[in-house]
């Protein structure tokens, strides 16, 4: 009676670690937090299990059971414990591709990444403000506009249901590894400090359509700051009106914020967008000019002038 017993429990054991043939491709999120139990709970929901308390004992028994990691997965084909085990332990989930374009700004980005289901809006503002990151260059915890300019634009590999820190940290991360060992050097050849280059970059990043109109255009910010005139940068009032605006009015370069260059001197108090590389090199190592005047032109380069004559001679041109 015994051996029939035991037999049918191998018996019966086999047929539950058999591979599950999976003939569509499922599916399905493992939440934060989410307990080798609950997981366990989902992939039966699913199909890709027989049996959750076999699927338990074979996690804890292969010692995967606080490995197992949140994300976004998905399966097909014939899937065993082993092929389930392995992936959600390595962490191999689906991963949502986004692109921060350059010149976003931190509320623009939140959007973005929300707009996407990757991110929840406010929560993602709430730890740009107040989220420990140790970078000694960022500005203080709940200082206004903390981490903006250094949420670095590019193209990130997201895997749904990370939390907000998570992101904010890969973008800081990204941004630290651009910032390169000898762009530290220049900055204090330079005698500035990163958040000062990084405002700059952030200005050359909005005011700049063609890449080699960049260090011009650093050059342009430079030369005015070394006489005492006024940057006047446009991109700076948008960002102190808090909407981007084709055409200006005199009375918006009347705003009362110490961002509108046009009534205040110097850089602003910090970014107004996250530059990229291109507009971070540029505030680095600008061009040799002596430029004080720039206007667009229709097809998105710049005519440059070095007295108002030109550039209102310019200005009627283009």
């Amino acid at each position: 009676m015994i051996i029939i017993i035991t037999a049918l429990a191998v018996f019966y054991t086999g047929i539950m670690l058999a591979p599950v043939p999976v003939h569509q491709e499922v599916s399905f999120q493992v939440p934060g937090q989410a307990t080798t139990g609950d997981i366990a709970q989902i992939l039966e929901d699913e199909g890709l299990i027989r049996n959750k308390l076999l699927f338990e004992m074979y996690i804890r028994f292969t010692g995967l059971d606080r490995k197992l990691k949140a994300g976004e997965y998905s399966f097909s084909g014939k899937i065993t414990l082993t092929d389930i085990g392995a992936k959600l332990s390595r962490g191999q989930a689906q991963t949502d591709k986004v692109t921060i374009p350059e010149g976003y700004n931190v509320e623009q980005i939140a959007l973005l990444l929300e707009e996407k289901g990757l991110a929840d809006y406010d929560k993602f503002l709430e730890v740009t403000q107040s989220g420990d990151f140790s970078y000694p260059y960022l500005p203080p915890k709940n200082s206004e506009d903390r981490l903006e300019g250094y949420l670095f634009p590019d193209t990130y590999q997201i895997i749904p249901g990370w939390p907000e820190e998570k992101i904010v940290a890969m973008m800081l991360k990204r941004f630290d590894d651009v910032f390169l060992p000898e762009w530290h050097d220049r900055t204090q050849e330079m005698n500035t400090t990163i958040p000062e280059i990084v405002t700059l970059a952030s200005i050359i990043e909005k005011e700049a359509k063609v890449e080699e109109d960049r260090p011009v255009i650093a050059s342009v910010f430079y030369n005015r700051m070394k006489i005492g005139m006024h940057l006047e940068s446009c991109a700076t009032v948008q960002y102190a009106l808090g909407e981007v605006k084709e055409v200006l009015l005199y009375e918006d370069l009347k705003i009362d914020s110490p961002y509108n260059t046009y009534l205040n001197g110097g850089l602003p108090p910090g970014p107004i967008a996250n530059p990229g590389k291109d507009s971070l090199k540029a505030a680095l190592y600008p061009a040799e000019s002596n430029f004080f005047y720039f206007v667009a032109k229709p097809d998105g380069s710049h005519y440059f002038s070095r007295t108002l004559a030109e550039h209102n001679e310019g200005k009627r041109k283009y």
